[in-house]
């Protein structure tokens, strides 16, 4: 069984920075690749990065790109996602997500295993 378990969320005030981290279970960590989607109150998950198995290529949604940056360790077995210059309109619930291969999508549902999610509020 597969875990992934985010931190680093929490009340940030805009223009400021976060990073989340995700440690999975399990080995063979850089055998798949990574994603990091969210979704706010009444709207539907979205994308927001991706990272090849290797951490050789990377994948960001519009509204982020610029921002924030996913970056992994494979020797510790995690993906992090860094957010600078953070946006009201980037609070929402983060989840990290674990995709079967090392080739990243910006799909959710070619992911496998999902974390329980981070809450990351931006006031402004």
């Amino acid at each position: 069984q597969v875990q992934l378990v985010e931190s680093g969320g929490g009340l940030v005030q805009a223009g400021g920075s976060l990073r989340l981290s995700c440690a999975a279970s399990g080995r063979t960590f850089s055998s798949y690749a990574m994603g990091w989607f969210r979704q706010a109150p009444g709207k539907e998950r979205e994308f927001v990065a991706a990272i090849s198995g290797s951490g050789s290529n990377t994948y960001y949604a519009d509204s982020v790109k610029g921002r924030f940056t996913i970056s992994r360790d494979n020797a510790k077995n995690t993906v992090y996602l860094q957010m600078n210059s953070l946006k009201p309109e980037d609070t929402a619930a983060y989840y990290c997500a674990r995709k079967p291969g090392r080739w990243a999508s910006t799909h959710a549902g070619e992911y496998d295993y999902w974390g329980q999610g981070t809450q990351v509020t931006v006031s402004s």
